[in-house]
């Protein structure tokens, strides 16, 4: 084993899994200060149920030989408790159970990103059911039909995107931000507004700071989540670590320069918006196109991202933290920009319609991404629609009006004196 690829995906991994606490920092700092809780737990919560899934069955659904040898599932009985992956794999650059272990994370971040559809109106346990079942019944098969590849001897095989149309994603715009976006988006429709939306006092972002410390760890995360997924330490990963790093710019200053046009001034929660944004879209695209090609992609992301959250006001569904706007939105511009920057000079090698390669890779990165959204969106509407009249989804909207994190959890984030005691605490002087 090669031990350069080994500390690179070891460290890559670590990126990745402080993406989780990343989120819940972004995300708790745009909602009310009595939601903050409940908003870093529904992502703590939902990611270590994953984690667990995956340990048992997740990772033979995604990654196992796919069943049939369609690239629909794989064999859920292959790697059961994944212990099948202990003994050392001579032949591979890295082991196999290190792999595993990088792509878990993805499955946490990926479930946790659909929570801010739900902010502050969503059952705890109603949650942590809904993401189980999700990442079994969505995740884990869109990754199979995205991340797993056939072997070269045709021993295994793998998803249909990845082996039969071969759409380029490197790092996840469909498996994971077009996924989470669309299931974000069907979430939000079953579980209906936010009591006084859309002027919700109670839920208006109660700390930018927090939300700025949390993009700018989500940006260090991603160059694990981007580069990483090249999978050694070498030229591939440089590239993609450079194209993360100047998307994201080009995302942050284009949103800044729309607010600035269109509202008079460029705001914090927009600069981070806008670095988000911009990520999503290089995430299936920074192995396809060259440095100009990504600030290219970044800066369109970051213009049409902060166009695209006003649909949810002309529209009318309550997408509480912009998942749509951001992770939807942005994870297809990113798939399908991808037909017209990608260069042959770049890892994938591949030319897009701009570099002289034709309109065919852009007719499959469209099929790519209505495929995943149609099947994200339609089985989280039934899951949530199922859930909804059966457990119930919703809390008490007392409980909304005060805020979710005493109901939910017996605990506030900001106590004063007029707060009663929470359970479990002490009591105060």
């Amino acid at each position: 084993m090669d031990s350069g690829n080994v500390a690179w995906i070891l460290a890559s991994s670590a990126l990745v899994c402080m993406m989780i606490p990343a989120l819940a920092l972004f995300y708790g700092g745009m909602v009310g200060s009595r939601r903050i809780l409940n908003m870093m737990m529904m992502c703590f919560g939902g990611a270590s149920l994953v984690a667990v899934l995956w340990a048992l069955f997740g990772y033979s659904m995604a990654f196992g030989n796919s069943v049939g040898g369609l690239g629909l599932i794989g064999d859920v009985t292959e790697f059961p408790g994944m212990a099948q992956l202990l003994p050392a794999d001579e032949g591979a650059s890295i082991p196999v159970v290190l792999f595993a272990a990088f792509q878990l994370f993805f499955a946490c971040v990926t479930t946790a990103l659909v929570a801010g559809a739900a902010a502050g109106r969503m059952k705890f346990g109603a949650w942590m059911l809904f993401a189980g079942i999700w990442a079994t019944i969505v995740y884990f098969p869109i990754a199979h039909w995205v991340f797993a590849f056939s072997s070269a001897d045709g021993s295994v095989t793998g998803g249909w995107i990845a082996n039969g149309i071969k759409a380029i994603d490197f790092a996840g715009g469909t498996a994971v931000h077009m996924n989470a976006g669309a299931a974000a988006l069907a979430l939000a429709l079953v579980l209906g507004k936010s009591s006084g939306w859309p002027k919700v006092e109670h839920a208006k972002p109660h700390s930018r700071p927090l939300v700025l410390i949390g993009a700018g760890l989500l940006w260090v995360g991603w160059f694990g989540f981007n580069a990483g997924s090249a999978l050694s330490a070498g030229q591939s990963a440089s590239v993609v670590f450079l194209n993360t790093a100047v998307a994201a710019s080009a995302g942050l200053l284009a949103w800044a320069l729309v607010e600035r046009l269109r509202r008079g001034a460029a705001t914090s929660m927009g600069a981070a918006s806008g670095l988000i944004s911009a990520l999503v879209a290089i995430t299936p695209a920074c192995g396809a196109v060259s440095p100009l090609g990504a600030v290219a992609i970044g800066a369109i992301a970051g213009a049409v991202c902060s166009l695209a959250i006003e649909l949810k006001f002309r529209l009318g569904y309550d997408d509480s933290l912009d998942v749509v706007g951001v992770h939807l939105v942005g994870g297809i511009l990113g798939t399908l920009l991808i037909g017209l920057f990608a260069t042959d000079a770049a890892p994938n090698a591949v030319n897009g319609l701009f570099y002289g390669g034709g309109v065919a890779l852009l007719g499959v990165q469209a099929l790519a991404t209505v495929t995943v959204l149609a099947y994200s969106f339609g089985i989280t509407w039934i899951l949530a629609k199922i859930l909804d009249k059966t457990v119930g989804l919703r809390i008490k909207p007392e409980d909304e009006m005060r805020g979710i994190d005493l109901a939910a959890h017996s605990e506030l984030a900001y106590l004063t004196d007029e707060d009663p005691v929470e359970l479990g605490s002490p009591q105060r002087a």
